[in-house]
């Protein structure tokens, strides 16, 4: 009986979630990958043409597309770096004997509470106004400008600000992998005589690979699906200079009617994250394996 009644709370607490799962994201992709083999504008009243595998083999040509790919790897390769080494710096720091921890660590974490959209637009105001007051007062006109409005600049622009956004998030996930080695580690590492160099490179960066593995894979995810931001702070521009993916495929579908092209884009998109992350998961898991 008590079986039974585990068994029938089990069924009313995840068949609703499965069933909002399948309608949310699962009936969707599935209906963008048979999408992705006609050429159709999007609306209903008009027809759909079957074009088979032509909106794939197109993309090769699509200068835009494959633009778009490579720039969203450059943005996604530096900000997996950047969150990483900034994240993991916050952890060792509000990890240490500092009197100011939790003010730290608040302060740090707060821009993650902060929407995409909400951020973008507040950092626009300060690369357009705040950046061009501390230039002319300053005198470091050549690094306090607007960078938005300069090709060359506009994608570091991104990366610091999805940078500022997430170090605090992936500092979470370090603070509970080094929270997590034991003490008597690190007081063995004390008593042989290691320095502090020694102990992060020895002990504590080779024990955090868990956590290694999460931050990594969700710097990736995030970088590579990066929309809101890239919205609010550049549009896009300029001259299509961060166009990213995810604002590209977005174009294609809403802004140039293309439903069953930009659903194909879709589709390779997907498999390219797809692709990246988990094998990255593979090597860090493989290298925990290993410790």
């Amino acid at each position: 009986m008590n079986k039974r009644k585990e068994r029938g709370w089990f069924i009313l607490f995840t068949v609703p979630l499965i069933i909002i799962f399948a309608t949310v994201v699962l009936v969707p992709f599935f209906m963008g990958i048979y999408y992705a083999f006609f050429q159709w504008d999007g609306i209903g009243a008009n027809p759909r043409v079957f074009v088979g595998l032509d909106n794939f083999t197109n993309l090769i040509g699509d200068t835009r597309f494959v633009d778009s790919a490579l720039l969203t790897v450059k943005f996604t390769f530096l900000s997996l770096v950047s969150v990483n080494v900034i994240g993991l710096g916050f952890a060792l720091m509000v990890t240490s004997k500092l009197r100011t921890v939790n003010a730290a660590r608040a302060m740090f974490f707060m821009p993650n509470l902060i929407g995409g959209l909400i951020l973008g637009y507040i950092w626009q105001f300060i690369f357009s106004d705040a950046f061009r007051i501390m230039g002319q007062l300053t005198g470091f006109e050549s690094i306090f400008f607007n960078w938005l409005i300069n090709p060359d600049y506009a994608l570091y622009a991104l990366v610091f600000v999805f940078t500022w956004q997430m170090a605090g998030y992936m500092m979470i996930i370090y603070i509970t992998g080094i929270q997590s080695i034991s003490g008597e580690i690190k007081e063995a590492a004390l008593i042989d005589g290691a320095n502090a160099w020694q102990r992060l490179t020895k002990i504590t960066m080779p024990l955090l690979m868990p956590a290694f593995t999460i931050c990594l894979f969700l710097t990736l995810s995030f970088g590579f699906k990066i929309y809101d931001i890239n919205l609010a702070l550049t549009g896009g521009g300029p001259i299509n200079s961060t166009e990213l993916f995810a604002m590209h495929i977005y174009n294609e579908i809403f802004g140039y009617s293309r439903y069953g092209y930009g659903q194909a884009k879709a589709v390779v998109f997907f498999i390219i994250v797809a692709a990246v992350t988990l094998s990255q998961v593979y090597i860090t898991k493989k290298r925990e394996v290993q410790m």
